[in-house]
């Protein structure tokens, strides 16, 4: 248990000793990228909100993956359904097909996307970067799912029904309320699968269609601009942000509860 434990910070320690490099950078008084900083200064965040370059990347990037997310669960949840409680011809050549984006190389892929768009005369646009980054997600959110369907009981399905409920009101009263946590959890890192993608964005946007990724490795190869570091720690703090705010909220509620219990308490 020592040694699990000893190991698991041993892990953690890894992958968080790069946030105490790239955070600091970002405060950076030079006009490149130098640890430890010479100086202090925080326009490298200016420069990063300023910026119609940065800014414009991270909204394509967040657009982007919103509908990448959005159209890879709309395939996940029925192509997972049919893998788990279905049993048809060609079962495992479909799940391989499914999960062929997580197996093949990413540059082999944009690769393939590259030439295939460029004859559909579709490269350099949004629906080239959703339909290839929704690629990407889908083994994802199908993993996610179907390990989920398959731990499901389907006991609560069967009692529905024989109450008269019908497919589609057992599907939103029953199914749905206990998967809505495995389905979050897949939206989540089809996000982060969109999100995080730079090999493809750069062999498929565009000037006008650019994503955060594809505008650091730019600004890391043209300059190495420490404005890399502000949007990285900018990143940083809304995914912290983003962790946070249910467990601030259960804690509020918590406190809100136990007023009321304290009133009653005193009464008696």
């Amino acid at each position: 248990m020592k040694f699990a434990r000893l190991l698991a910070c041993l892990i953690a320690a890894v992958l968080v000793a790069p946030l105490f490099v790239v955070v600091p950078m970002s405060f950076s008084s030079t006009a490149s990228l130098e640890f430890p900083p010479p100086g202090w200064s925080a326009a490298g965040y200016a420069r990063f909100l300023a910026s119609p370059d940065w800014m414009g990347a991270l909204w394509h990037s967040i657009l982007i993956a919103s509908c990448a997310t959005l159209i890879a669960l709309a395939l996940a949840i029925p192509a997972s359904f049919a893998l788990v409680r279905h049993t048809f011809f060609g079962r495992g050549a479909f799940n391989l097909l499914l999960m062929m984006p997580m197996i093949v190389p990413q540059i082999v892929m944009a690769l393939g996307y590259y030439a295939y768009f460029g004859r559909l005369r579709m490269s350099q646009s949004f629906a080239a970067l959703i339909i290839a980054h929704t690629c990407l997600a889908l083994p994802v959110a199908t993993l996610i799912l179907t390990a989920a369907i398959r731990t499901f009981d389907r006991n609560l399905e069967r009692a529905a029904m024989n109450l008269g409920a019908r497919p589609m009101q057992t599907f939103w009263l029953v199914t749905f309320p206990v998967l809505r946590p495995a389905m979050l959890v897949a939206a989540l890192f089809s996000f982060i699968q969109s999100f995080d993608e730079a090999v493809i964005a750069v062999f498929l946007a565009g000037p006008d269609t650019g994503t955060l990724p594809r505008q650091m490795f730019n600004s890391f190869r043209m300059e190495a601009d420490p404005v890399i570091s502000a949007a990285s720690s900018f990143l940083l703090a809304i995914v912290c942000a983003a962790i946070l705010a249910p467990l601030a909220v259960r804690i509020v509620r918590g406190r809100a509860a136990e007023v009321p219990a304290r009133a009653n308490a005193a009464r008696t």
